[in-house]
């Protein structure tokens, strides 16, 4: 045990820099692991634990008045009716904010889809104004308990008595509107009614929703919403940090592995005599095989635990999302099991790794076997014995004819095609050979650092392509990072080519005249145009979910969508679609589909499919002068704005709502990459931690070219080669290995990003298309800089191992 102790502090010493990049990368590798399994608890757990609490209905049905709820009761798989109540749309401001809401009429505090109270108290009956807001809501309009709502256009106001958690559809500004409870009697004049079912299989809920329909007619169904949307809602950009963190910690675990693999066994073959010696003194194969598994376990474990504490202590104090996943994570049941299981899976599989290097320790032999003179693979191959050679280049040059004094082909300058020093011709007045015909030959040298070293890095091929594929590996995983990071950035950039070509959606009063809202919203200096447009809910085929149908633009000034295939929507019935409702109806472009708006059928066909952020994709548009040849009375309820470069959203939004009339509603529309703000971070972080793994691989990749390169110094000192000249033969084989790597990991790379984010946009709705590659000149400046920076790495102990003295060249190639 304490020879084992002693040689393991003995390569400590040796590898002091080694150890401190394992245990960094296995730090950083641990603590995006963890991130990823508290983004994925903070995603999922706290809306599934109010859905449990609040016993959540699975389905919720906006209908008309005229609807019976105790038809629904009696249906199979049934298990609780929640309503019918009434429910009125309404806007409610308070401090100069505004939003869409629902007031629903509730007497009591329902049993299924219970609110559940987080500040103030349940609504008063004898208090007919006052109101609890869904918490998402007060969050938007900064409302406390005790605040005063105004419903601009009316004298009434609402006092809010509590906030309450809802495991329903979320509110989003322009899309989904609020939740307000109130007493029956602050809903006068009705609109409609909801009806909540709470099923006893949630599997069945496709199949519920369709016999609900066919029970209460189709006619009579306004919109159909189900908990997997509102859990997919209410999940968000959460659980795509965490899958990002996810994948990006796997892929630097394994390169992390493949480097300590590559570490090991590079360190073996250079000390293959120690070994043996310390098997000649008494070590066993197992002790051998110990002390490197033992070593290389303690600087995963160190990482590790450090990793483990730090996130612990430490995590819930990020900024923005990450702390607070990490707060609610650390509250749930099984924090304390992944804060154990993460770290030592990890370990366990570094140990793997390394027990499979380790194990070609234990089988050195006590004696070492004498090397073979010439490595296998080793000799040089004809294009490297030529271009250490002479090479003849012909340059077309005008017949001279050589004077008296003439300097001749072999004198100072350029040496002639009859080789180095060879005489000049005799004869004056006479053309020479080589320019009679118009040429002249030049002879031009390689370098011999350049060619031995290209032989060096590539002569011992799955040695070579092994040390290739380890460096690529990281590298591969950046490429991916940087993509990932070009493509959120693409969202702020170049919105209209993700599908987001307005900035501002305009909601005008019932009734309001559509030339005059035009005409404001056109006059304003920084509007490039504004679309007249209306959005409706559509049951699709089989009635089992509604999607949003919209007609936006006209014929004459069409609305640009981005379209990833297909074309635009231009002549009669023609419509785009979401990838989601293409999903949803299991339909391609070409195909025609049929929906019910209300009790009118409508059949679209579609002739292409746009990048649809919202909705989860599950968007059908067509032009506004279609949905009129069904319904002629219909009317504008929505306009989307396209402002001119450089202008404030924010701004316009502030000035329109200002000079409009009392019930204009403008909000600017929702960014999905707002939300993968934090990504930005983790992205530098990870980049950060496969550019540590990418160093362990290439101090190993040096240390091993130098190893190796001792038992031709004597050779290279030999030919004349001087101590630079070699220092070049190593600094060139770790440039061409690591230029190799940069080359295979763009290839590779690209493709990858691309495929991974348009699988993840087409899995979210958004659909395929939004991928995009970092710029050449960014690829071409961090490949410069690997290779560049590889080559000063390995310039210092190439330097060092071309000027050894010769006893200890001797005692190395011993």
């Amino acid at each position: 045990m304490r020879a084992t102790l002693r040689w393991a502090h003995s390569d400590l010493r040796t590898h002091r820099g080694e150890a401190l990049f394992l245990v960094l990368a296995t730090a950083g590798i641990v603590a995006s692991l963890l991130l990823a399994t508290a983004l994925f608890g903070y995603a999922t757990n706290p809306w599934q634990r109010v859905f449990a609490q609040a016993r959540g209905a699975h389905v919720w049905l906006h209908t008309d008045r005229a609807a019976d709820a105790g038809e629904l009761a009696a249906l199979d798989g049934v298990e609780a009716v929640a309503g019918p109540y009434p429910t009125a749309s309404a806007t409610v401001a308070v401090r100069g904010t505004r939003a869409s809401v629902e007031l629903r009429g509730t007497a009591e505090r329902p049993e299924v889809g219970r609110p559940l109270l987080t500040a103030g108290h349940w609504i008063d009956p004898a208090d007919p104004d006052g109101v609890v807001l869904e918490s998402r809501l007060a969050r938007a309009l900064l409302a406390q308990p005790g605040d005063t709502l105004a419903l601009p256009g009316t004298p009434r106001t609402l006092t809010v008595l509590g906030i309450a958690d809802s495991p329903e559809r979320r509110y989003r500004p322009g899309e989904q509107p609020g939740l307000v409870w109130a007493p029956p009697a602050a809903v006068p004049d009705p609109g409609g009614q909801v009806i909540g079912l709470r099923l006893t299989d949630p599997g069945e809920t496709d199949y519920a929703v369709q016999r609900a329909v066919t029970v209460l007619g189709a006619g009579a169904i306004g919109q159909v919403s189900t908990w997997e949307q509102a859990r997919a809602e209410a999940q968000g950009d959460n659980r795509l940090l965490g899958q990002v963190l996810g994948l990006f910690g796997l892929g630097a675990l394994l390169a992390a592995g493949l480097a300590v693999h590559g570490a090991i066994g590079t360190r073996i073959r250079g000390h293959l005599r120690d070994i043996s010696v310390l098997k000649a003194i008494g070590f066993t194969p197992g002790q051998v095989v110990r002390v490197f598994l033992l070593l290389h376990l303690a600087y995963a474990l160190l990482g590790a635990v450090a990793a483990a504490a730090l996130t612990q202590a430490f995590g819930s104090r990020f900024p923005g999302r990450l702390g607070d996943a990490v707060g609610v994570w650390q509250g749930l049941p099984g924090h304390t099991v992944a804060l154990v299981a993460v770290p030592a899976c990890a370990v366990l599989f570094i140990g793997a790794t390394t027990g499979l290097a380790a194990w070609r320790a234990g089988r050195v032999p006590p004696v070492p076997v004498p090397r073979p003179a010439a490595a296998r693979g080793g000799g040089l191959s004809g294009a490297a014995r030529g271009a250490l050679g002479l090479r003849v280049l012909r340059v077309p040059v005008r017949p001279r004819v050589r004077g008296r004094g003439a300097r001749g082909a072999g004198g100072s300058g350029v040496r002639g095609a009859d080789g180095p020093g060879a005489p000049a011709p005799a004869k004056t007045g006479v053309p020479d050979p080589g320019e009679a015909a118009g040429v002249r030959e030049l002879e031009v040298r390689v370098p011999p650092a350049l060619v031995l070293g290209w032989h060096k890095a590539f002569a011992r091929r799955p040695r070579s392509l092994a040390a290739v594929a380890r460096l690529t590996l990281p590298l591969l995983l950046i490429v991916v990072a940087m993509s990932a990071w070009t493509t959120i950035d693409r969202f702020h950039t170049r919105p209209e080519q993700v599908g987001l070509p307005t900035a501002l959606t305009v909601r005008a009063e019932a009734g309001a005249d559509d030339r005059g809202t035009r005409a404001l919203l056109e006059r304003d200096p920084r509007v490039a145009a504004a679309y007249p447009g209306v959005e409706v809910a559509a049951l699709v085929p089989g009635q089992t979910a509604t999607i949003a149908l919209r007609g936006l633009g006209t014929r004459e000034e069409p609305y640009p969508y981005a379209l990833a295939e297909g074309r635009r929507a231009h002549g009669p019935d023609e419509a785009v679609a979401g990838q989601g409702l293409l999903d949803l109806l299991d339909v391609q472009v070409g195909d025609w589909v049929r929906m019910t708006v209300g009790d009118r059928p409508q059949i679209l066909h579609i002739v292409g499919r746009s990048i649809e952020p919202e909705n989860a994709g599950r968007v059908v548009s067509t032009s506004l002068d279609t949905l009129r040849e069904n319904d002629p009375g219909l009317t504008p309820t929505l306009y989307q704005l396209r402002l001119r470069p450089g202008a404030d959203p924010e701004e316009v939004a502030a000035r329109l709502a200002a000079s409009g009339p009392e019930g204009l509603e403008v909000h600017a529309v929702a960014n999905p990459a707002d939300g993968l703000s934090p990504l930005r971070g983790v992205v530098l972080g990870l980049i950060a931690v496969l550019a540590l793994v990418g160093l362990i691989e290439l101090l190993t990749t040096i240390g091993g070219t130098v190893r190796e390169g001792e038992r031709d110094l004597l050779a290279l000192k030999a030919i004349g080669l001087s101590p630079r000249q070699i220092t070049g033969v190593t600094v060139t084989a770790t440039g061409c290995t690591t230029l190799a790597a940069v080359l295979l990991a763009a290839a590779l790379g690209l493709p990858l990003a691309h495929w991974l984010i348009d699988a993840q946009g087409a899995s979210s709705g958004i659909g395929a298309g939004i991928a995009r590659a970092p710029s050449p000149g960014l690829l071409a400046a961090v490949g410069a800089a690997a290779v560049l920076g590889a080559a000063a790495l390995a310039a210092v102990p190439s330097a060092r191992a071309a000027r050894r003295r010769l006893a200890d060249t001797l005692s190395a190639v011993a």
